[in-house]
């Protein structure tokens, strides 16, 4: 029997979103919250719109609690999403097309449909007249795909993120490809690294000392060894994820004003994601010593440097994490523990000791962010909204 989804309100719900095009770059969130200011109407919650900076709207519904003194409930997610090659794509990104029980747009896996799915469930669990212990917040934040800072990086700071008096979150991850679930409690750290190689300029024919080309292959191939072995340590151990060890991409070259001119000099820029388990002064010592190594002159310097924040706890000192996972046993789910590959806004709540699972109700997905026809099973975003029914009362009603 064919289901029909089409007719579906929640998927109605996340395709109407998913049309909405806040895409960088410079993105307008204007239609973002005209579409969340709608939906607080509809589920009789209020919504308050911040704007830690100027054309950056963070926006909040409130479910009050019974007892709204205890610290509340977080549920966050980001209203941007990443630019599209829209020729490669089989159906238009933001036309939010339905067919054989996929959805596909750009955004549907990270993250709109996740919030779709807080919000499906917040409505549902209020029509059934239900009332939790701990006051929810639903945030809804801008430019967490240029590194968040923006956004929560910036709301954290505000007195009216404080009033919130927030004790716990869940924020994004990533589908699975098995029937495991994933969450996510911590984050390798952001470094963001060019390398600055001078030299001799001259002229192309010459065999010039002080030559920028053998300073750059030099850090180039001290750097690339770092990935050559997290490439031998992911074949070594099959059961790790990507975020369990040390990425490290060349991601740009510089330097040169023509073909037959030796420059002055050459740049290469690395996009590095540290593992939580290396030490991070000795790594940047490593890398100021291949620097003195590699010649005369060469720097480094950091377009972004994030620092080192501490997962957050999955054991019996953490009775959040008990109640998310009383729930998933009780839901017969598997969940599967790992650290989150890239960035997220977790890390801004972190920072601050709130304990924050990256959780998205993906199994069965294979993770398909930021790629050219991404897409969601219509039955995994439904099943998504009846866990969160389970999961978010057991996490709003801890003592």
């Amino acid at each position: 029997m064919t289901t029909d989804y089409e007719s579906n309100p929640a998927i109605i719900n996340l395709r109407n979103y998913l049309r909405i095009r806040s895409v960088h770059p410079n993105v307008n969130y204007d239609d973002c919250i005209t579409y969340i200011r709608g939906q607080a109407s509809e589920i009789g919650l209020p919504v308050h719109v911040y704007e830690p900076r100027p054309k950056k709207p963070v926006a909040v519904i409130t479910w009050e609690g019974t007892e709204p003194s205890l610290p509340s409930i977080l549920l966050n997610s980001h209203m941007d999403v990443v630019p599209v090659f829209e020729k490669s794509w089989t159906y238009p990104p933001f036309e939010a097309h339905l067919k054989d029980g996929f959805i596909y747009g750009r955004g549907v896996q990270d993250m709109k449909s996740v919030a779709v799915q807080y919000l499906e469930c917040v409505k549902r669990l209020k029509a059934k007249g239900i009332r939790l212990k701990r006051t929810v917040h639903l945030s809804f934040v801008p430019d967490e795909e240029i590194g968040g800072e923006p956004g929560m990086g910036q709301f954290v700071k505000t007195d009216d993120f404080k009033k919130l008096n927030v004790g716990f979150a869940l924020d994004e991850g990533i589908g699975s490809a098995t029937d495991e679930y994933q969450i996510f409690s911590g984050e390798r750290t952001i470094w963001h690294l060019k390398v600055v190689c001078p030299g001799k300029s001259g002229h192309g024919s010459l065999l010039l000392p002080d030559n920028n080309g053998e300073k750059l292959r030099y850090m180039i191939d001290k750097l690339m060894d770092i990935r050559s072995e997290s490439k031998k340590q992911l074949a070594d151990h099959p059961e790790w994820t990507i975020g369990d060890v040390t990425t490290v991409n060349l991601t740009m070259l510089s330097g040169g004003i023509q073909s037959n001119v030796v420059p002055e000099k050459l740049t290469a820029t690395f996009d590095i994601r540290i593992a939580l388990s290396v030490d991070q002064k000795q790594f940047e010592d490593t890398i100021k010593r291949w620097c003195v190594e590699a010649g005369n002159g060469v720097t480094y310097e950091f377009e972004q440097k994030d620092p080192y924040v501490v997962p957050t706890k999955c054991d019996d000192s953490n009775s959040y994490w008990l109640a998310f996972k009383a729930a998933a046993d009780q839901l017969k789910i598997t969940l599967k523990q790992c650290t989150f590959p890239g960035g997220t806004d977790s890390r801004y709540l972190r920072e601050l000791n709130i304990p924050a699972i990256g959780f998205s109700p993906m199994n069965r997905t294979v993770p398909g962010l930021h790629e050219h026809d991404e897409h969601l099973s219509a039955e995994v975003f439904l099943r998504g909204i009846e866990l969160y029914e389970a999961i978010i009362p057991a996490v709003a009603n801890v003592e």
